[in-house]
């Protein structure tokens, strides 16, 4: 059998190992992750959730002190109309960010940045053009467009100089949404230059419903093959969500797919954003930890791990501060605290179980999303003579995706 070494993907002038690592928030994907991705002649993507929050931690900006001042009227009401990002402050923080990583890149790979188009923040068309502009103009080298996909966002950057240079991509689940996305586009002349189909095991949020189960990724991978064919479309296509093994790598190259996105495996190396105690949670977990839920006020499904700190948590909503889920004042966590809120009787804490705060949990990193393969991480790597696992490095892992055959896992010295 065939090993991913033995296929490189062809993007515009480039030649790449076939490898994209994901662009997991809220800096999991950190810039020195993407960096290790790029080094080895991949692909590393940096996220762009909460990206104010995360430009005060690299480069003690004062970004999100400066909007919960300007927001503080709004504390006591759950109607967060009122409630505003600064653009001029969300474009300094991206470019921060990501002209950091750029100026740091060495090989020859790239970096690009996942844009989550549920971060709607209260002014989802602005806030989106702000953000992929401010990363174009910080030198990004590519845009994957992620998390609830704005059929309109290419329409958003048009008159860009860096429009048709920049590589620009989106994720799918279906064949149908690609269909849709490329006949809303078709005025202005500009594909996709690659399309990651992301199938039901992936981590985090879900394009499915809860009836993910019923859906699977090969099948999902030919059924976009066959309509890119019978349009006579060339754009590649990137298969994600599941991928654990080098080998399980290679079967989706020699089945025609241009590259794989991986994460899972990622989550737990030197390098992820992932503090220790989450990444052991991980490395403990069994089958049986791994469930999908619908507490993300976003309405799509999540999967994570059962035991995440944020669930049940009934924590005061902090749009003031951050406020990434806003949208016309409004997100589903907010409505599920002000009912806790009114049930009460005695005071004490509400206890929220059915949504999550997703800003404030992710941002302390308390929502352990996952994907399906999570327990198989164990596997990867050595237990230490205290309990605890021993962490791989990115280049580890990237190169074991690389190269190992007959899904052979190599272990971490």
């Amino acid at each position: 059998m065939k090993c991913v070494d033995d296929f490189r993907w062809r993007l515009g002038s480039k030649e790449l190992v076939p490898i994209v690592i994901g662009g997991m928030g809220v800096d999991i994907s950190t810039p020195q992750l993407a960096l290790v991705a790029a080094r080895l002649g991949g692909i590393g993507h940096l996220s762009d959730a909460m990206m104010m929050d995360m430009a005060d931690r690299y480069f003690k900006t004062h970004f999100t002190r400066d909007k919960t001042r300007a927001n503080m009227a709004s504390v006591n009401n759950p109607d967060k109309s009122g409630v505003h990002f600064n653009p001029g402050a969300v474009a300094e923080a991206t470019r921060l960010h990501v002209s950091h990583a750029m100026e740091a890149k060495r090989g020859d790979g790239m970096i690009f940045i996942n844009c989550m188009e549920k971060l709607t923040m209260n002014a989802p068309r602005e806030t989106m053009q702000t953000r992929m502009v401010a990363a174009l103009d910080a030198g990004i080298d590519g845009i994957t467009l992620a998390a609830g996909l704005n059929q309109n966002s290419f329409h958003l950057i048009q008159d860009h100089p860096r429009f048709r240079d920049a590589k620009l991509g989106i994720i799918v689940s279906s064949v149908r949404a690609l269909q849709i996305f490329i006949r809303r586009n078709a005025k202005l002349n500009r594909l996709p230059d690659y399309v990651i189909v992301e199938g039901p095991l992936a981590g985090g949020h879900l394009g499915f419903g809860m009836d993910w189960e019923r859906y699977d990724l090969k099948t999902i991978v030919a059924e976009v093959q066959a309509y890119l064919k019978k349009e006579n479309l060339d754009i590649p296509l990137i298969a994600a969500g599941g991928i654990f093994t080098g080998s399980d790598a290679a079967g989706f190259l020699e089945n025609g797919v241009a590259a794989v996105q991986v994460a899972t495996r990622f989550t737990i190396v030197q390098e992820s954003g992932l503090p220790e105690v989450a990444k052991q949670a991980y490395l403990s977990a069994i089958e049986d930890d791994i469930e999908v839920n619908m507490q993300s006020p976003t309405g799509y499904p999540m999967r994570m791990l059962k035991n995440t700190p944020a669930l049940g948590q009934g924590v005061r909503p902090n749009c003031e501060a951050y406020g990434y889920l806003l949208e016309n004042g409004e997100c589903e966590y907010i409505a599920a605290y002000e009912q806790e809120v009114g049930q009460q009787s005695g005071g004490g804490k509400p206890a929220v179980n059915d949504r999550i705060c997703l800003c404030t949990h992710m941002r302390n990193y308390d929502v352990w999303t996952c994907g399906q393969n999570t327990y198989r991480l164990k596997d990867t790597t050595r237990r230490l003579e205290d309990g605890t696992y021993l962490l791989p490095s990115a280049e580890h892992v990237f190169k074991d995706y690389q190269f190992s055959r007959d899904h052979r896992i190599l272990l971490p010295e």
